[in-house]
């Protein structure tokens, strides 16, 4: 029995290289390449290439093309896939049902969360509230990037899909259960907006925000005399008593590098570009400089 697969980003291409390595890759009939522009690197190009050099058939998302299989793999893809006529299984990035929705793992670091996981769940009518096939988890430790977040779960996505699809070619029933409703919660899409930073959070939610959003996102933005900027990389220092509290203003200079005012702490910003020029903002031309 052959499956299809939909896939995107380093996740997706991860998931298919380590299906060519165990040999599998002849159960696959097709895969379905998602292209996403909004991302420094979709990864659609690894993709398409694996499938070339092994002879897959595959199709980019935009293309027509059928589903003719039983069952269909979705991995972080971002739109609906109609799925009258096979059983589509979803990986998600959270251990439902908790984080239903987009964006789970951002804001699962964000929220500092000491789990993060996988799983694999049946479509549904209603997003992220299928039954749960399995899920896989594993605990992380703060400050951690998103694109090592990202590194750890693929190692999860190649686990539990091939788990999935041992069972699908030895025809193994796919047992499923049910998810709590109690404790659902959900994780909202974000936008262009939502890369801006929000001076009033802790410092240390500001740093966890800055790893959260960084590569292959569009990394944390704000702006400086009129001009947006990307900061890579901050760090929280010593907070001090602060008569005027306002936030997103320069309160010392150390090592040629600026202390920035939060809501509560104060933020080192340690490394940070001009978002045209991907030039480096430092030295600053003035110390008088509100970050907004």
């Amino acid at each position: 029995m052959k499956i299809t697969l939909f896939l995107m980003t380093k996740k997706g291409s991860e998931v298919l290289n380590s299906i060519i390595k165990n040999s599998f890759h002849a159960y696959i009939e097709k895969v379905i390449v998602g292209i996403d522009k909004s991302v420094i690197n979709d990864y659609s190009e690894e993709i398409i290439q694996l499938c070339e050099i092994n002879k897959i058939v595959y199709f980019i998302s935009n293309q027509k093309y059928e589903v003719n299989t039983t069952f269909a793999i979705a991995i972080s893809w971002r739109w609906l896939i109609h799925s009258e006529n096979f059983k589509l299984i979803i990986i998600h990035d959270s251990l439902l049902p908790k984080y239903r929705g987009f964006a789970p793992l951002v804001n699962s670091l964000i929220n500092k969360e000491e789990l993060i996981g996988l799983t694999a769940l049946f479509a549904s009518d209603e997003y992220d509230k299928g039954e749960i096939i399995s899920q896989k988890q594993i605990s992380i430790s703060y400050p951690i990037k998103i694109n090592e977040a990202i590194e750890k779960i693929s190692v999860l996505y190649s686990i539990i899909v091939l788990d999935i699809l041992k069972k699908i070619i030895s025809n193994i029933q796919l047992e499923s259960f049910s998810q709590n409703e109690e404790v659902a919660t959900y994780s909202l899409w974000r936008d262009e907006e939502d890369y801006f930073i929000n001076w009033n959070d802790s410092s240390t939610k500001i740093e966890r925000f800055i790893d959260a959003v960084g590569y292959p996102y569009q990394g944390a933005k704000c702006y400086l005399e009129k001009q947006i900027i990307i900061i890579l990389k901050a760090s929280p220092f010593k907070d001090v008593i602060i008569e005027n509290r306002n936030v997103g203003k320069i309160i010392f200079i150390q090592e040629n590098l600026p202390i920035v005012v939060c809501g509560t702490g104060l933020l080192k910003i340690n490394e940070a570009v001009f978002e045209n020029s991907k030039k480096s903002i430092f030295p600053l031309k003035k110390f008088r400089n509100r970050f907004k």
